[in-house]
């Protein structure tokens, strides 16, 4: 059994529990993993179960405990020098401000992981949270920006799924032809 074992299986376990909606039992098994991982020297590792015990936080809508496991994580990985997982920080908060209803931190939150994504060349991940930016300017009722965005999320996808191949042709369409 390698001394992987048992921090993995931690995380595994809280994951399932989180997918099945069981957010004490995957808080739990997140901590411990984080400790687990901790313990043997694997600091990103440890980072990413502080940035699970977040988004469960936000989940639960426990703002200021979200936002402290957020803050943690987000330093421990600018520390490591993974912009990656920065930037999927900054769009966790992004999506806790949305809920909390502060849409300029939301804003501010997924515009700088839009930024690092850009830099990085993640076109997918950038693409998720330009769709997720797009949703508070519509629930803000800027109703062009919001399409603009939405566009612009659609259009960075490297495999757009279906519908999403769907939705860029329907953007293609002249707006007159669909008025006929």
């Amino acid at each position: 059994m390698s001394d992987l074992t048992i921090p993995n299986s931690l995380k595994d376990s809280g994951l399932r529990h989180f997918r099945d909606g069981m957010y004490p039992e995957a808080l739990k098994a997140f901590a411990e993993a984080r400790l687990a991982y901790a313990e043997m020297g694997d600091q990103l590792e440890a980072a990413e179960m502080t940035n699970n015990i977040g988004v469960v936080h936000r989940v639960e809508r426990r703002k200021d405990e979200a936002l402290a496991a957020f803050n943690q994580a987000r330093a421990a990985f600018e520390e490591l020098g993974d912009r990656s997982r920065v930037a999927q920080v900054l769009g966790n908060m992004g999506s806790l401000y949305a809920v909390e209803r502060d849409r300029e931190q939301a804003i501010l939150h997924y515009r700088q992981a839009i930024d690092i994504f850009g830099e990085l060349g993640e076109d997918d991940h950038r693409a998720e949270t330009l769709l997720a930016l797009s949703s508070i300017y519509l629930k803000m009722r800027r109703w062009g920006q919001a399409l603009a965005i939405y566009h612009q999320g659609l259009s960075a996808f490297q495999r757009p799924s279906i519908m999403q191949r769907f939705l860029r042709w329907l953007f293609g369409i002249p707006l007159g032809m669909l008025n006929r």
